[in-house]
C-alpha cells in the first residue's frame, strides 16, 4: 500500500517515503474486494437521506453489488477499453457504478449533475461513450440527444426503465450473478476520464490510469493529518463527478477502510451542512472555499461539531477564512493544491506543522514540484514561474483522449506545466500568484470561457462573446460576459435574462454568465480572436489575492 510512513517531522516523512505502485493492479480490487475477504461486515459506505435517517452498507454489500452490475454490463456488451458513464448525485450506485466499470477493465466517465444537454452531449460523443449510468433526470436529458451518440447503446437508470429506452438498473442488478472475476489490469491501464476546460476550444478528457488512486493516497492523509484514524468519517459536499470528489474523497475513503458519508443536497445548506457533521459524526471533511464562505457566513458552528479535520482546495482558501477555522472550528483548515490531470501534488499538514499563510502548502511525499520557467527550466526560491510537476508519476495523467499535440503540449521535457503561475520560497512553501492562461475558478469549478462563449454565440441576438472571471468575495471568481449584439437587437435586461437562461439550459448552472456587460465593439487579434485581456484586466479589481488550482 502507499502510505505516508510514520514520522516525526516533514523531512523525515520525506525521506521515508518510497512509492509502492504493483506492476498489476486494480482500482476494484484495492478498494472493495480486498475489504470484503478481510472484513466483509465492515462499513464501506454510510448514505444519509433528506430526513436524517442513515443507511450503513458493508464492503461485503458492495462488492456482490458491484459484481452484479458488471455481469449485467458484460452481459449487454460492454468490455475492456470501453467508455461507461456515470451520471448521478452522490448516493452508493455511484460507488457501485465505479467498482463494476474497473472490474470490466472498463474507462469510468463521471459526468457533474448539473451539466446540461450541450455539456453532456460533447464529453459522450468525444468519448464515444458505449454506456450510461444515470437516473429519471439524466435519463430525460439524455433522450433529448441521443440522436447524436452513435456509440451510445446502453442507458441503465436508477429510477427505472423511461426515458431514452433507459433500462431499469434494478432489475439488471438482481438477474446478473454475485460473483465475477476481475480484470487482470496493469497499474498504467486506463480506468477513469475527467473531463477538464481549457482557455481555447472544447473541454478535454484527462485519461487516468488505474494507478492515479495510489498516486492521491498520500495527499489525501496528508491534508486529513494521518488518515485514517480510529472513529475517522470523511465527507464533502463536493460532485463525486469531479476529481476532488471522486479522488480526494470516495475513492481514497474506500481504500482506507474509511467510512464515506453520501448525501444528496441540491444546493449547499450551510444549516443542513452542520448538521449533517452532527447527525453523522464526520470526523474528516474536504469543504471547498466558497462552501466554507458560506458556512462562515451563516450560523455558528454547532457544540456538538467533532471534526479532526477540514481539507480546502480548488480556490485560494483566503487568511479570513483560513482564520476563522481556527475560532470556530478550533482546527487548521490543510489547504492543498492540484489539477484534474495532476492533482494532490502539494498540500498544508496541521499535525506536522506544514502550514503557512499565504502558501498552498509543499510539496506532498513522492512528488517532485518546482517553479519553471517557459521553456522547463527551473527557477530559485522566490522567483516566479510556472508550477510545474516531473514525470513520471502515479497521480500524472496518460493523455488526453485523442488530443497527442494537446499532451505534448502540456509538457516540456520532464516538467508537466500546471498552467499556473507561483512563487517558491527556500523552505519549499508555494504561493499562488495567477493563471497564466483565462480558466475561470468559480466556487471551485474550473470553467473555460471557450465553451461559454461557442455557446453565446449560439444565441440569435449575439454577435460575439467575451468571457472572464470577475473576482467576487464568496466564489472566488464569477463568469462574466461581454456581449456584442447583432444589429437591430436592444439590449436591454429582459434580454439579459435571456442570454443568461440560454446559456444554463444548454451548459450548466455554474457556467452560466451572472454578469452580462453589452458592448459595441469587440477587440479582436490580426487573425480575428477576441482579445479576452481587454475585458480580463477591465474587471480585475486591485489588491485582489484570490485564485487557485483544481483540487
Amino acid at each position: 500500500m502507499t502510505l505516508l510512513p510514520n514520522a516525526p517531522d516533514y523531512d523525515t516523512l520525506v525521506a521515508r517515503f518510497r512509492w509502492q505502485v504493483p506492476e498489476a493492479y486494480n482500482i476494484a480490487e484495492d478498494v472493495c474486494d480486498q475489504w470484503a475477504a478481510s472484513e466483509p461486515d465492515r462499513t464501506a459506505l454510510i448514505e444519509v437521506g433528506a430526513d436524517g435517517s442513515q443507511r450503513k452498507v458493508s464492503y461485503l454489500t458492495l462488492m456482490r453489488l458491484s459484481n452484479r452490475l458488471a455481469n449485467g454490463l458484460a452481459a449487454s456488451g460492454v468490455g475492456a477499453g470501453d467508455r461507461v458513464a456515470v451520471f448521478l448525485p452522490q448516493g452508493l450506485e455511484v460507488a457501485v457504478s465505479h467498482i463494476a466499470i474497473y472490474k470490466l477493465g472498463a474507462i469510468a466517465l463521471p459526468l457533474a449533475n448539473v451539466f446540461g444537454p450541450e455539456a453532456i452531449s460533447f464529453r459522450l460523443a468525444n468519448a464515444g461513450v458505449r454506456a450510461i449510468v444515470t437516473d429519471g433526470f439524466g435519463a430525460a436529458k439524455v433522450e433529448t440527444i441521443r440522436e447524436g451518440l452513435p456509440d451510445l447503446a446502453l442507458v441503465i437508470s436508477t429510477d427505472g426503465a423511461g426515458p431514452g429506452n433507459a433500462i431499469d438498473f434494478a432489475a439488471l442488478v438482481d438477474q446478473a450473478s454475485d460473483r465475477f472475476a476481475t480484470a487482470g489490469t496493469s497499474a498504467d491501464d486506463p480506468a477513469m476520464m475527467i473531463y477538464t476546460s481549457g482557455t481555447t476550444g472544447p473541454p478535454k478528457g484527462a485519461l487516468h490510469g488505474h494507478r492515479v488512486l495510489l498516486g492521491h493516497i498520500p495527499g489525501v492523509q496528508m491534508h486529513h493529518d494521518f488518515l485514517p484514524r480510529p472513529g475517522d468519517r470523511l465527507w464533502t459536499p463536493a460532485d463525486w463527478a469531479w476529481a476532488g470528489g471522486l479522488l480526494n474523497v470516495l475513492l481514497p475513503a474506500l481504500k482506507l477502510g474509511v467510512p464515506v458519508i453520501a448525501r444528496r443536497f441540491d444546493r449547499f445548506d450551510p444549516d443542513e451542512a452542520w448538521r449533517l457533521m452532527v447527525d453523522a459524526e464526520i470526523r474528516n471533511a474536504f469543504i471547498p472555499p466558497t462552501a466554507l464562505r458560506m458556512l462562515k457566513a451563516g450560523s455558528r458552528p454547532p457544540e456538538a461539531l467533532n471534526l479532526r479535520s477540514v481539507g480546502s482546495g480548488g480556490e485560494a482558501l483566503g487568511q479570513s477564512t483560513f482564520d476563522w477555522g481556527h475560532e470556530a472550528l478550533g482546527l487548521t483548515i490543510n489547504e492543498f493544491y492540484g489539477q484534474t490531470e495532476c492533482n494532490l501534488v502539494l498540500s498544508s499538514c496541521a499535525a506536522l506543522g506544514i502550514n503557512r499563510a499565504g502558501a498552498i502548502g509543499r510539496a506532498v511525499p513522492g512528488h517532485r514540484v518546482a517553479i519553471v520557467d517557459d521553456d522547463g527550466t527551473e527557477l530559485p526560491p522566490g522567483s516566479q514561474g510556472t508550477i510545474a510537476v516531473q514525470a513520471p508519476d502515479p497521480v500524472m495523467f496518460l493523455s488526453y483522449w485523442g488530443s497527442p499535440e494537446a499532451t505534448r503540449d502540456k509538457f516540456r521535457g520532464d516538467w508537466l506545466l500546471t498552467g499556473d503561475q507561483g512563487v517558491m520560497d527556500k523552505d519549499g512553501y508555494v504561493r499562488f500568484v495567477g493563471r497564466d492562461d483565462d480558466v475561470i475558478t468559480s466556487s471551485g469549478y474550473r470553467i473555460g470561457p471557450g465553451e461559454i462563449e461557442d455557446c453565446l454565440i449560439g444565441h440569435p441576438a449575439v454577435s460575439l462573446a467575451a468571457v472572464v472571471g470577475k473576482p467576487d468575495p464568496v466564489r472566488t471568481e464569477i463568469v462574466k460576459a461581454f456581449v456584442q449584439l447583432r444589429p437591430g437587437m436592444t439590449a436591454d435586461e429582459t434580454l439579459v435574462t435571456d442570454i443568461q437562461t440560454f446559456v444554463r439550459e444548454r451548459l450548466s448552472a455554474h457556467e452560466y454568465p451572472r454578469e452580462i456587460e453589452f458592448v459595441d465593439e469587440m477587440p479582436l487579434t490580426t487573425t480575428g480572436k477576441v482579445i479576452r485581456r481587454a475585458f480580463r484586466d477591465r474587471v480585475r479589481s486591485p489588491g485582489t489575492d484570490d485564485g487557485g488550482g483544481d483540487g
